[in-house]
């Protein structure tokens, strides 16, 4: 089980950084040789990110809403996240292959993703007695006190 960390913390990372949601959506629950390669491929993508941090992945967590499978990512750079798209001997470009090989256009399963480039210091969140989570576990995990104790501050807008 996860170390709760009593009191309130806000999370810091260092420098720039990538937000990344991903996800897809059954459209057709019973179109089961649609979408069940659909959420086989992320496991080995993410298998082959976490055994590889040099390639810029920082953290990944997902969350289930009804037929939609969604996971947020954070990445050291726009340009890390592009390269590992885009590279022909990683796991992503074949999944993307198989995809619209098996899906294509034909409506069984929707995909998703936006990206969102973060400046350092443009951000802030907060966390009162959690585990680390979402950009505190891509990051650090700091007490909220002194400059991190309101939004406003953790802003630089005070």
């Amino acid at each position: 089980m996860a170390e709760i960390h009593n009191g309130r913390f806000a999370a810091q990372i260092e420098g720039d950084f990538v937000v990344f949601l991903i996800g897809m959506r059954v459209n057709r629950l019973f179109a089961f040789s649609k979408w069940l390669p659909v959420t086989r491929a992320m496991p080995r993508m993410l298998t082959e990110l976490f055994q590889h941090p040099e390639l810029g992945l920082l953290h990944a967590s997902s969350a289930l809403s009804g037929r939609t499978i969604a996971m947020t990512q954070y990445w050291r750079s726009f340009e890390h996240l592009h390269a590992y798209a885009h590279a022909k001997d990683k796991a992503h470009l074949p999944a993307w292959a198989e995809f619209n090989r098996l899906v294509g256009g034909n409506g069984a399963v929707g995909i998703f993703h936006e990206t969102y480039m973060v400046k350092a210091g443009e951000y802030e969140a907060v966390y009162a007695n959690m585990p680390r989570y979402g950009l505190a576990k891509a990051g650090e995990m700091v007490p909220a006190v002194g400059r991190m104790q309101s939004a406003k501050a953790r802003l630089g807008r005070d």
